[in-house]
Parts: C-alpha cells; sequence; structure tokens
C-alpha cells in the first residue's frame, strides 16, 4: 500500500513538472509575441537574436530559436554532466515556446499587440517573461540557448553562471542598438533588469522576513523580551568590541516585517546603547515560520 502510495506521488510529482514548464513556456512566448515583437525590443538570449533576424531578414521568431537551438543542445549533451537530461528537459520547453510563438505571431499580425505604447511593452514584456523564466529555473529546468551555454561554460570554467549571463545579456542589448537604435538597446536593458527581478522574486519568493544583530550589553534582559513579548527565537554568542576591547554580547533573531519597530522600541527600552542591524531575507522555515519539511521533487525523472 505504502509502494502504490509513493508510486502515485512520484507521478503527480512527474505531471506537475511538465504542466509548470508548459505553463512557462506559453507565458515566455506570450511575452516575446504581445509585447516584445510589435514594440522592436530584444529579449534576452537566443530570442533576442531570433526577434532582430526577424526584423531584419523576416525569418520566423519561433524556427530560428529552434534552429539555433539544435547545436547547443547537443553541445550540452555531449559536455554536460548527465547531459542527456538536461537536454531533455530543456527541448520540452523549447519545442512548446518556439512552435507557440509562430503559432501566436498570426493573432498579433491581425489585431495588433496588446498596446501600442513601448514603455509598457516593455515593462510586461520584461515581467512576464521574468515569471516564465523563475517558473522554469524553479522547476529545474531552463529555456535552453545561453543558459545551456552558461551551464557548459561553468562546467569547463568554473566561471559564475550570473557572470556568463551578464556577458551574453550585454552583448545582446548592444546588438540590438545597432538593429533597433539606441533607444530600442535602452529598452533591452529594462527588459533584462525587469526580467531578472521578476524572476528571482518566482524562484525565492517574497521578501517577508527581516533579520536582526543586536549587540548590547544586557543580552539576558533582551533575549528574555524577545521571547516573551515577540515569541521569537534568539541566539547568542560572546564577542569583543575591536575598538574597545570590551566583552559584548551578539543577539541574532528572525522576525516578520510588522516586528521590525517592535524589536527596535524593545530593545532601546532596555539598553539604550545597544547596536542593531536589520537584515532583509525571502523566507524562514522553522518554527513559528514555515514548516521545514521535505519537499517532493523528480530528481531522477525526465
Amino acid at each position: 500500500m505504502a509502494h502504490t502510495s509513493l508510486n502515485r506521488k512520484s507521478i503527480a510529482g512527474l505531471i506537475w513538472f511538465y504542466v509548470q514548464l508548459v505553463i512557462a513556456a506559453l507565458l515566455g512566448a506570450a511575452s516575446v509575441v504581445f509585447f516584445l515583437v510589435p514594440a522592436d525590443i530584444a529579449p534576452q538570449g537566443v530570442s533576442g537574436l531570433a526577434t532582430m533576424s526577424n526584423t531584419l531578414f523576416g525569418t520566423p521568431v519561433g524556427l530560428t530559436i529552434l534552429i539555433i537551438n539544435i547545436p547547443i543542445q547537443y553541445m550540452g549533451y555531449k559536455m554536460l554532466p548527465d547531459g542527456w537530461r538536461v537536454v531533455a528537459r530543456s527541448l520540452v520547453v523549447i519545442v512548446i515556446y518556439s512552435m507557440a510563438i509562430d503559432l501566436m505571431t498570426p493573432l498579433v499580425i491581425q489585431n495588433g499587440g496588446f498596446s501600442h505604447d513601448r514603455l509598457l511593452n516593455t515593462l510586461f514584456g520584461g515581467i512576464l517573461g521574468g515569471i516564465s523564466g523563475g517558473m522554469v529555473y524553479r522547476a529545474g529546468a531552463n529555456f535552453g540557448g545561453t543558459s545551456t551555454i552558461a551551464q557548459i561554460l561553468r562546467h569547463r570554467t568554473g566561471i559564475p553562471m550570473s557572470s556568463i549571463f551578464l556577458y551574453t545579456d550585454t552583448a545582446i542589448v548592444l546588438l540590438a542598438g545597432l538593429v533597433y537604435g539606441l533607444e530600442g538597446a535602452l529598452y533591452a536593458m529594462v527588459v533584462v533588469f525587469l526580467g531578472g527581478m521578476a524572476s528571482d522574486y518566482v524562484m525565492e519568493g517574497p521578501s517577508i522576513i527581516r533579520t536582526a544583530v543586536i549587540i548590547t550589553n544586557e543580552p539576558q534582559a533582551v533575549s528574555a523580551a524577545i521571547i516573551g513579548q515577540l515569541r521569537r527565537g534568539v541566539t547568542g554568542w560572546d564577542a569583543t568590541g575591536m575598538y574597545t576591547g570590551q566583552a559584548r554580547t551578539v543577539l541574532y533573531v528572525t522576525i516578520a516585517r510588522s516586528q521590525v519597530n517592535d524589536l527596535r522600541d524593545l530593545v532601546s527600552g532596555i539598553d539604550p546603547a545597544a547596536f542593531i542591524v536589520i537584515g532583509q531575507g525571502h523566507t524562514a522555515y522553522g518554527e513559528g515560520f514555515k514548516a521545514l519539511k521535505k519537499q517532493d521533487k523528480v530528481a531522477d525523472t525526465v
């Protein structure tokens, strides 16, 4: 019975994995077709090259993306550890994304995009593209193209993927400047920036917690007040002030965003000489926050 339940969980997880990829690919296609292409704005990566090729030579955007990805995915298959799995996941996204772009394009030709305002197209195209990218990365896949190239280079050279994306995105923006002019390049930069922010938001969630580091001479009283009034756990360790040479205690606590002012007032009321640094976090797992549990993954499936 337990084995049957496990199989059902695995099948459900696999189905949800591919559902996420399909939805993300369709959203990504919509961002290109309805917002970026009508406004002559280049998206990131291979899609940007395909968009510029469409402008210069009239080539179908989706088909161009698919053709450019063939040698890239072959290299990924040959050069990456477990490359067949990486490529198989990417191909699902690439094929649906490419087909959706070319199937949706006639709708734009007949009815036009959602807006003739280039700034609005930039904003919504960048955000929607970032959401789709975040969904794909969160599911454990990617859109192929420069993402696969970045994985290969990181594996072969150790260069961080963030640096590789910076170089490739910069190259696309410069090319966009040649094809669409300086204004087009500036809009492309906005798309890259918004896409990155939206992608991070989808992968990591909203910033809903704050972390506080408190240096105080009244660690017991401050800790007791935080535990008793704010209902938050506190961790403390001994430290030495390097300027004064005095022994101090450092307290660390994670709180909700709404509790920042309460914490400041509470600490200042006990130790006016305390030093507090408030940091920002996306989420916290454990008692008082989200449950810390093992998530079902599809690591060994394609």
